[in-house]
């Protein structure tokens, strides 16, 4: 007789470690730097086309929309950033064990709220 296996399909109940979650959003954060790419190919192509150009670039970044978005593209490139440096140094063969590595997760998480706040102070 084979034995059944239990199924949880309620993601609300399922509690995910720190490392998880540095692990997810290092994914997410590459995913939107993919995208960020074709906006900042953009402003930079318009910027560079002109004078005219440059002054409607400049124009935008003073919007609170445009805004948001960089410091959105900053943000992602930041956690991109720590995550990819947390896991050179875990492929050095440090923070592995389940301990350290949740608290550089930890650490590496509050540092990207703090640069990001940085970066929003510096670009409003």
């Amino acid at each position: 007789m084979k034995k059944e296996r239990p199924v949880n399909l309620d993601l609300t109940t399922i509690k995910m470690h720190p490392a998880a979650n540095a692990s997810i959003m290092h994914r997410i954060s590459g995913v939107i730097m993919v995208f960020a790419i074709g906006i900042l190919l953009w402003t930079l192509s318009l910027s560079l086309s002109s004078a005219e150009g440059f002054a409607n670039v400049k124009a935008m970044l003073d919007g609170a929309f445009f805004k948001l978005i960089i410091i959105g593209i900053s943000a992602a490139i930041l956690y991109h950033l720590l995550g990819g440096i947390r896991h050179l140094l875990m492929d050095l063969g440090h923070f592995e064990e389940k301990v350290s590595g949740n608290a550089s997760a930890k650490f590496i998480i509050a540092l990207w709220v703090v640069l990001t706040a940085l970066v929003g102070v510096w670009l409003w």
